[in-house]
């Protein structure tokens, strides 16, 4: 079980890094009053902030469908296979949204969503 609570924190990061993407190097951003600025972009900046919020959304079901997984007795190493590839996605995920990808970036939400699902049923 040595890898699952390192791949549980590396999903629960993935939307600090979309948030950092969308905050890194931006005018006037205000940290005091951040969410009127975020709100205030456009473009990969207001795609980064998006896909944060996805990715905050997608933590749920990734985590009930592990927490299950470990309940049910899946063999760990399969299970940490599915979180790495789930995160793998994700991460894609983040890059397709910021590079202004759509069909992409369904596509690779869609195989994330599968992939959570075969965490539940494994």
């Amino acid at each position: 079980m040595g890898m699952i609570p390192g791949l549980m924190i590396a999903a629960a990061l993935l939307p600090y890094a979309a948030a950092i993407a969308a905050k890194a190097g931006g005018k006037r951003f205000d940290n005091d009053d951040p969410r009127p600025w975020l709100a205030a972009q456009q473009g990969w900046r207001a795609r980064a902030n998006a896909a944060q919020a996805n990715l905050f959304e997608g933590l749920p079901f990734f985590y009930a469908a592990v927490l299950y997984a470990l309940y049910a007795g899946v063999p760990t190493d399969r299970l940490a296979g599915l979180m790495g590839a789930w995160i793998a996605l994700r991460i894609l995920y983040i890059l397709a949204y910021i590079l202004g990808r759509g069909t992409v970036r369904s596509l690779i939400w869609g195989a994330a969503l599968i992939v959570n699902a075969a965490i539940v049923l494994s």
